[in-house]
């Protein structure tokens, strides 16, 4: 199991392809999920931002997300994260991104093009007082 409550490793193919998609889009949040396949990091499902303002925050498309965590289920693995980009701010969540997340028990990965030339990418996960960080770990 590679999920604990403060630790998450990530294959390094997967988190290349997230910091990828989140560089498709340098002036606009993505989003989208995470899968995993026996507890393991598997998997992207991209979804549409709906956001008024994406430049500032997200929110997931309803029916894509509802088609994606039914191809999750369908393909046997489980949901892991919501994820989302930010073009000019840190991988910090915001108080927009509690309203975006839609899935509370999923942790939150961040993806930030805001760091001098160097993408971070950081995991949260939601509580009743707000978000923890979550360790990221990227594994070969």
């Amino acid at each position: 199991m590679t999920t604990t409550p403060d630790r998450l490793l990530i294959p390094r193919p997967l988190a290349v392809k997230l910091m990828h998609t989140a560089q498709l889009s340098p002036t606009a949040e993505v989003c989208g999920l995470m899968s995993a396949k026996d507890g393991i990091p598997y998997a992207l499902y991209p979804i549409d931002n709906v956001a008024d303002d994406p430049t500032q925050r997200f929110e997931l498309d309803a029916q894509q997300h509802i088609d994606a965590q039914r191809s999750i289920r369908e393909a046997g693995e489980t949901l892991l994260a919501v994820y989302h980009s930010h073009p000019t701010a840190p991988a910090e969540p915001s108080d927009l991104d509690w309203d975006g997340l839609g899935v509370p028990e999923a942790l939150l990965l961040i993806v930030s093009l805001n760091t001098k030339g160097v993408l971070q990418t950081r995991g949260w996960r939601a509580t009743d007082s707000g978000f923890e960080e979550v360790t990221l770990t990227v594994i070969d």
